[in-house]
Order: structure tokens, then sequence, then C-alpha cells
């Protein structure tokens, strides 16, 4: 029995005519006529009443009609669902604190997408704590979250380092921050400051550096672009991690431009979490490999300073 023999005899039953459910499943008659007399000697009843003027569904094909829905409905859930499940793992889902998300993400998803055109990826950024929830729910497939040298990835979850950096201090080329060498916390307190808010590593770098003390004037924001955006107006001057800066679009055209931070040794990181399963789609451990790749090749040929 096949599940095509069932939608035929629905079809006719619905149509009332032999000739027309033909035209609908594209068959011709004789052939749609042979299946469903095939389909009468398997289960050993007549299900089609034939006569000069048509056929039209017997009373056993009706009493057995109920059942016959059931198997076709079932069937159309299943292939609902296979559906479903077929988008739903090649959907993928990836959180970042966008740290370095211009720098390292972007040109790593141009490089995804030529060996996956059809795979769409969903960038959604959130902060450390919401991307290692969604991690450990399913939520998102990857994540990328910055951290500080003594934070502890999570448990839960397989961790890789793709870098290494320290923080720096952005500033518009006319700032007065942008004539020094290196920027002291006083110089960083003289001027209004852009910090990212709680929640995430960058606010926690700030509030070490500043040891309690404010600037004089500041602003709170999410995210490293909003905070480069920020600057670029000439707003104030942010701290980022120099991997968030280096080779940014705004950085490159000269717009913003970064100075170390005097006598500070703070090391950040930016690692890459998935869930510890064997089964992950081809996709995501394809994601995956080209941003830890990315990375690397980045860290060895990445001689290039703050200063300029």
């Amino acid at each position: 029995m096949r599940v095509e023999q069932l939608e035929y005899l629905a079809a006719v039953t619905r149509l009332g005519s032999l000739r027309r459910a033909a035209e609908e499943v594209h068959l011709s008659q004789p052939a749609l006529s042979e299946t469903l007399r095939n389909l009468e000697r398997e289960l050993g009843v007549e299900l089609l009443e034939r006569k000069r003027s048509g056929a039209r569904i017997s009373d056993t094909g009706r009493e057995l009609l109920p059942h016959i829905n059931e198997v076709l409905n079932a069937v159309d859930r299943l292939r609902q669902a296979a559906d479903t499940q077929h988008r739903v793992s090649r959907r993928l889902r990836l959180g970042t604190v966008n740290a370095a998300t211009v720098t390292l993400l972007t040109p790593a998803i141009r490089e995804f997408r030529t060996a996956h055109p059809s795979t769409p990826v969903e960038v959604v950024a959130d902060q450390q704590d919401g991307i290692q929830q969604q991690l450990a729910e399913g939520g998102f497939d990857l994540g990328l979250v910055s951290y500080l040298r003594d934070d502890d990835p999570p448990p839960g979850l397989h961790s890789t380092e793709l870098l290494r950096g320290h923080p720096v201090v952005c500033v518009r080329r006319d700032s007065p921050l942008a004539t020094l060498n290196a920027v002291t916390v006083t110089d960083l307190l003289a001027q209004p400051l852009i910090v990212m808010r709680s929640g995430y590593a960058m606010h926690r770098c700030i509030h070490r550096l500043l040891r309690g003390r404010t600037p004089s004037l500041s602003y709170s924001t999410d995210g490293a672009e909003m905070c480069k955006l920020m600057v670029a107006e000439g707003l104030g001057a942010t701290v980022l991690p120099d991997y968030s800066v280096l080779d940014d679009p705004l950085e490159r055209s000269g717009t913003i431009i970064c100075r170390p931070l005097a006598e500070d040794t703070t090391e950040l990181r930016v690692m890459i979490h998935r869930r510890h399963t064997s089964t992950a789609p081809a996709e995501e451990r394809d994601l995956y490999a080209i941003l830890v790749r990315q990375a690397a090749e980045r860290r060895t040929s990445s001689v290039k300073g703050c200063a300029h």
C-alpha cells in the first residue's frame, strides 16, 4: 500500500469522478483506475462503485474513509514537521556581544555564505549572560563572548579562544587625546566618556580602570559598534578592546583612531562557545571552523599597533 493510492481515492471521493480526479493528480484515467484496483485487491474490498455514468465511493469505502483520512492527515503532519525541522536545522543563530563582530564575524560570514549560499545566519546581539543561557537552552547555535583575563568560561559549553588583546582608548582624530602617545586615566577623566552598560566585560574593565573615579561627563550604551559611532560623532572617547578597533571601517578611513592606555596590563579575550554535542549540523560545524581559522590567521598576521 502506498500513500499515493489513498490520496487518489480521497480525490475521487471529493471530486465524484475518476476523470476529474485523474486530471487533478496528473494521471491518465486508466492508470488511476488500475492503481485503485490494486489498492482494492490489497485490502480485499471494493472501494469504488464503477458504472457507465462514472465511479463513486462504495458503502465499504465510505466506512473506511475516516481511517483513510486519519492516515493522510498523519502523513501531512509528518511532512510539515520534517519541513520545519529541515528549515530550523539549516538556519544558524549566533549570539554576540558585538565586541569584535565587524573585524572578525563579518568576513567569516562572507566566507560561510560562499560555501552555504542557502543557509541563513541570524546574528543576535546580547549580553554575556544572555548568550550563555541561550546556548544552554538551544536558542543559539554559537556564541561570541568577550572576557577579562581572569574570567572563567562557562563549564557547560565547549569553548575556544579566538582573539586576545588589550583595552585601548578610541577617539576621533581631532580629540586632544589623539596627540598623546599613551593615555593616562587622568587624561581620560578630563574627557566625556562613552561606556558600555552593566553586563558587558568592558563595563567591568572600565570600572576597574577608573577605581571609583568618575569622568566629567559619561554616556552609557550597548555594544562596541554604537560606542565607535558616538566617538565618530565627536561625543567623547571610549575604551574598547584593540581587536574591536583595528581594521574597523571607521579606523581604516581615519575617522577614529586608538591610543594605548598608560601603565595598564589588562588582558581581554574573545571566546567562541557551542554546546557539547556530537550531532551538530554540518553548517554549524563549518561556521565554527571558519571563525577559529580566521581568528588564527588574524593573530598570525596582526603586527599593526595602535599608534598612528
